[in-house]
């Protein structure tokens, strides 16, 4: 039993016949009764007498008359709410550390206020993680860095660029200088955990250096991150942007390598799994997006950069 066929019924009701239902659906007459006759065979029943010239409703077609009538009232309704532009309902959206504690603030206090009836849910994790969450749908998008070795299948997901981050290297307030990586006096790493994308550039970096460090002390968040750094328990890289939303960064000094450089920030979803609510997050990252390296100073930070 399909909708094309209540409808169908439904019009031979409504037209008081098959002729003026086949002209009202613009079908051919026997379209009509061929569809009829096979409703009648799925529902094991017959649905119309022949009283005359005229078709009468059997009570099996009288009890089926205002079930067709609801499950099509409700077809039209869910064509209309998927063509309905106005965002809400539930938008899943996954982002790392970075992403929440610098960027995603002032933009989502935006959306909540232009789209209330969003109903919307975050969650952080590392780029590997994140991508795994929006494959197996448990989350409908996610902020992510850009991987060395892309891990994105192109028929699978669709994406695009809201952020550029440029990378720093942090150290202990008094550390030399750090312009290459022989600068470097600390031989200890403090990072995310594997699958963090910003990891995975420092360590290609210390590679491309020749170099490796001695020990990867992993932690869970900037916050942890930069107290070790200015405990002296090692040197870290963050996006210069996350030093905004961080305390207590009077001991630990910030630092520009060369190579570095800046990553960029991508929004991600699987293809086809797009809603009015999402399209409209994409448009306000865009909109307060930062696609050009950050000219940040000094006297912005609050931190000097080595």
């Amino acid at each position: 039993m399909d909708l094309a066929a209540l409808s169908i019924f439904r019009a031979v009701v409504r037209e008081n016949g098959v002729t003026r239902a086949a002209a009202k659906l613009n079908r051919v007459q026997s379209n009509v009764t061929t569809r009829i006759k096979q409703l009648e065979e799925q529902l094991g029943t017959d649905l119309f007498i022949r009283d005359g010239r005229r078709l009468v409703l059997t009570p099996a077609g009288e009890t089926l008359l205002p079930y067709a009538e609801r499950l099509l009232a409700l077809a039209d309704e869910a064509r209309h709410a998927l063509r309905e532009s106005r965002p809400s309902g539930r938008l899943r959206l996954g982002t790392m550390e970075s992403a929440a504690a610098s960027r995603l603030p002032g933009v989502l206090a935006h959306y909540h206020q232009s789209w209330p009836e969003v109903a919307l849910e975050l969650e952080t994790g590392t780029t590997g993680r994140l991508i795994e969450r929006v494959r197996e749908f448990e989350v409908d998008a996610a902020l992510i860095a850009t991987q060395l070795e892309p891990n994105l299948n192109g028929d699978l997901f669709d994406s695009v660029t809201v952020f550029r981050e440029e990378m720093v290297m942090l150290t202990p307030r008094g550390h030399r200088p750090v312009h290459e990586a022989r600068d470097i006096a600390l031989s200890t790493l403090i990072a995310f955990e594997r699958g963090c994308a910003y990891r995975s550039y420092i360590e290609k970096w210390y590679m491309e250096h020749g170099i490796r460090p001695a020990r990867v002390l992993e932690l869970g968040s900037y916050h942890a991150i930069v107290a070790c750094v200015a405990a002296g328990a090692g040197v870290a890289v963050v996006p210069r942007s996350v030093l905004e939303s961080l305390h207590e960064l009077g001991n630990v000094a910030v630092h520009a390598p060369d190579g570095l450089g800046s990553i960029d920030t991508l929004l991600v979803w699987r293809r086809g799994h797009f809603s009015s609510a999402l399209k409209a997050l994409r448009e306000t990252l865009l909109a307060n997006g930062n696609l050009t390296p950050p000219t940040m100073g000094a006297s912005e930070t609050g931190l000097e950069t080595v």
